[in-house]
């Protein structure tokens, strides 16, 4: 989809915009049973930068290496981008939300740290895998093609 680097970057803004707040409101409601509204900046700007270093790039690499994307069908080689980034980033910003909210307030242990990593990845890889694949990456492909339609049509 996205044809060059300012592309690539709105994607993954519009990805990660749509994809914290769902992720937060889920982890912080569901999970914790509350809502804190200034947790989506702090987990934006953490979740954009992942993306952008680390998410995307490592994810297109991974899906290289099982579907070529001159021969494969195009929604083979998009799934496969999809639960690529899914499977990194969800344990990423999983560990960054048990090491930011957690209340450590008896003392950090680093043993409760990575209980808690371990049970947010089991909370939010079912939840993030299945809004990926069939509500979010749909939505932000529509966006992006309504964005950038003159480019996608002359190019």
């Amino acid at each position: 989809m996205p044809k060059n680097q300012f592309q690539r970057m709105v994607f993954a803004f519009l990805t990660v915009l749509v994809t914290v707040h769902a992720y937060v409101f889920y982890s912080l409601y569901v999970v914790n049973g509350n809502t804190l509204m200034a947790v989506i900046l702090v987990e934006f700007c953490f979740a954009y930068g992942l993306e952008c270093i680390m998410g995307s790039p490592c994810s297109f690499k991974l899906a290289c290496r099982v579907f070529d994307s001159k021969i494969s069908h195009p929604m083979h080689f998009e799934s496969a981008i999809i639960c690529t980034t899914v499977g990194l980033m969800c344990p990423a910003m999983s560990f960054l939300a048990a090491l930011f909210y957690y209340p450590y307030y008896a003392g950090f242990n680093l043993f409760t740290l990575l209980a808690n990593w371990l049970k947010l990845v089991c909370f939010n890889f079912p939840f993030a895998f299945f809004t990926q694949l069939f509500f979010i990456q749909p939505l932000v492909r529509t966006l992006f093609k309504a964005l950038f339609r003159k480019s996608i049509k002359a190019g």
